[in-house]
């Protein structure tokens, strides 16, 4: 039997990573970690956005704790294996005062006594004030507790230090923690604590433990030393997974991903399984799982024997000693099992039913159409129904046939693509437009359907919005002598038909003159393509400064081929101008050349502020290297006898001073 620990950092976002963004359910994500009692925390969720495929993810029974009052904020979860591992009870919180509706029984409790206020020393806020209530401490959704008969499994993720002011909560919670353990041993109950305590145990267990600074004042936290009584050999608890490891080094499982510490492994370990002793003689093995990734943490988990040996020569079962799960789910569950709420029992009808697919709507003019019919016609709905079905058919394919005339008519809207076309294909495709519409409103007219007057469709283009405007009818008629393309702009005007005919005409090019020039295009200049063939022309003699033989829109008084170049094409003073500013725009827009950083002289790497505040979204730079154990944060936080330079150094310059250095030079 395997117990594993994962606090996951959101339940939404660990399907974007791999390997679990391959899967397709909840279920099979479970199945994946190969274990028979998984304990998550962060799952950052509420009840009311948790659907089936994670609240019900059979042959899981799932059992979740809420934060009371923020949503997506905390909360921890244990899914149980309803074929290995069946609990007999399950409460949420440490206190016991956090209870489903209706409460608890107490034959449905796990315990008859709970933690007190008046029993514990708590520490006081900065107001010198000490709570009055647990309630305020267990209302984030931190504890679950599970009863497994023979052991008592208690999944808990304890408050992080984001704050001075925060410590005092951090305490009294692992006060808590400790009263209610210590409630349970005195019960006669073996405890199993698994989860995140957010503290390092050892200077083994810090990245910068072995520093000499922070060896010497390691102990000196509240919440490491409340720790260090906790654990044996001083208090009542083993760390499972270090005594099969006690010299491990860099056996972590908490990074920060914010500076890509986990790719040096420069970590923390606050992540545990704790026993008391006596189910240590059934744990056979413990270890972490740093290559699983989805989150800033790794898993942790602890095997069971199937078999010991007692001290009087005895032989257990776990399979005895534990209750037997039954089969095909059939016997009942602890209450607050997901499975038992309402909205996943079958209690109540959820909104989402009603949008889902298949979901079967009944309406009111169906009703009162069976009600009105006569009861001597029992034929009179067959033909309705098939009124609509046909209509339904003809509107489809109706849309279908006047789809394309309809995208014919709106590419002609532009004159530069379609420049000229008759006007007897224009009247013709206005007439099977028109013809197809006919047929549509008379086959619409026999369907007569019971509902209101027919929307009207896109597709029911009227015949008149065929036809071209006088506008684009008029620059499609000038396009075609030569003026409305890109290439009328590039060839010598046309002259009038009274300068033609005083001038003496020209001898027409002959074919093998044309041919024999690689640049003269053959193509129409009224065709849709004349422009971007004459682009081709043009690209070819600015690069080569070649000459570029007259397009066939030139006029024939064209004796010598025109020369497109660069210089022919503007002045001077404009190439001049021309190439400054296309400098200018380079380099302004250019990419910054990162600089060097100055211990390792190499180029540093480019970062953005995601902070909220007055820097946000601006860049900055910072050494390349990564962080590691005793890389340099500076001399405010890291003695310099204490840095290690193969690792990330002190470097640090905002983006905008490298630039304005690198624009004056």
């Amino acid at each position: 039997m395997r117990i594993l620990s994962w606090n996951i950092n959101g339940v939404r976002t660990l399907p974007q990573y791999h390997p679990w963004n391959t899967f397709k359910t909840f279920r099979e994500i479970l199945t994946h970690l190969k274990a028979d009692v998984v304990c998550f925390q962060e799952m950052k969720t509420a009840r009311s956005g948790l659907d089936r495929n994670i609240a019900v993810p059979l042959p899981f029974d799932g059992y979740f704790s809420f934060p009371a009052s923020k949503g997506g904020y905390s909360g921890v979860a244990i899914y149980t294996d309803s074929r290995t591992a069946a609990p007999l009870k399950a409460e949420e919180g440490l206190s016991g005062t956090v209870q489903p509706k209706p409460p608890l029984s107490q034959d449905e409790r796990i315990s008859r006594h709970y933690p007190c206020v008046d029993e514990m020393n708590l520490m006081p806020d900065e107001q010198g004030n000490k709570p009055s209530e647990l309630t305020s401490l267990d209302g984030e959704g931190r504890a679950l507790v599970l009863d497994f008969g023979l052991f008592v499994l208690i999944n808990v993720y304890c408050p992080n230090e984001t704050s001075d002011s925060r410590l005092p909560f951090k305490m009294n919670y692992h006060f808590m923690l400790q009263e209610r353990v210590n409630k349970l041993i005195n019960e006669g109950r073996d405890v199993i604590v698994a989860g995140d305590i957010n503290i390092c145990a050892t200077p083994l267990d810090h990245c910068d433990g072995h520093l000499a600074s922070n060896a010497a004042t390691f102990y000196d936290h509240p919440a490491r030393a409340w720790f260090r009584d906790w654990l044996a050999p001083n208090g009542c608890m083993t760390d499972v997974v270090r005594t099969f490891w006690p010299c491990r080094k860099g056996m972590y499982t908490c990074w920060n991903t914010k500076i890509c510490a986990r790719e040096t492994n420069y970590g923390t370990r606050v992540d545990y399984i704790l026993a008391t002793r006596g189910i240590l003689p059934w744990i056979k093995h413990g270890d972490i799982q740093p290559p699983i990734k989805g989150s800033d943490h790794c898993p942790i988990y602890i095997d069971l024997h199937d078999e010991i040996t007692t001290d009087d020569g005895r032989k257990l079962c776990l399979r005895e000693v534990m209750p037997r799960p039954a089969e095909h789910n059939t016997a009942p569950v602890p209450r607050l099992a997901a499975r038992c709420w309402d909205e996943f029992s079958g209690k109540q009808t959820l909104l989402s039913t009603f949008f889902s697919k298949g979901a079967k709507v009944s309406t009111a003019a169906s009703a009162s159409d069976s009600s009105s019919s006569p009861s001597g016609s029992p034929s009179a709905s067959p033909p309705q129904a098939s009124a609509i079905s046909s209509t339904g058919s003809t509107v489809s394919s109706a849309a279908d046939a006047v789809l394309p005339d309809h995208r014919e008519t709106l590419d002609l809207a532009n004159p530069l693509i379609h420049e000229s076309h008759s006007q007897s294909a224009e009247s013709s495709k206005v007439k099977s437009t028109g013809a197809i519409r006919t047929d549509v409103e008379e086959q619409e007219k026999r369907s007569k359907l019971p509902t209101g007057p027919p929307k009207r469709k896109l597709t029911d283009v009227p015949a008149a919005r065929t036809k071209p405007s006088k506008k684009l009818r008029h620059a499609g008629s000038s396009s075609a002598t030569g003026k409305g393309t890109l290439d009328a702009f590039f060839t010598t005007p046309q002259p009038s038909q009274s300068s033609q005919s005083q001038s003496r005409p020209s001898p027409p090019q002959s074919q093998s003159e044309t041919n024999d020039d690689p640049l003269v295009s053959d193509c129409d200049p009224r065709s849709p393509d004349s422009d971007y063939q004459l682009a081709l022309r043009l690209s070819l003699c600015l690069d080569e400064d070649i000459p570029c033989a007259p397009g066939p829109s030139q006029t024939a008084d064209s004796h010598a081929p025109l020369l497109l170049s660069k210089s022919a094409l503007m002045e001077p003073s404009q190439c001049r101008s021309s190439s400054g500013s296309r400098a200018a725009w380079s380099k302004l827009m250019a990419p910054i050349e990162p600089p060097k950083c100055n211990v390792h002289g190499e180029p540093a790497k480019l970062y953005t502020v995601n902070k909220p505040g007055p820097n946000k979204g601006k860049t900055f730079f910072l050494c390349s290297r990564p962080v590691g154990p005793g890389y340099d944060k500076g001399k405010g936080e890291r003695p310099r006898g204490e840095v290690d330079h193969r690792y990330r150094c002190n470097f640090f310059k905002w983006a905008s001073e490298v630039r304005r250095e690198s624009s004056s030079s």
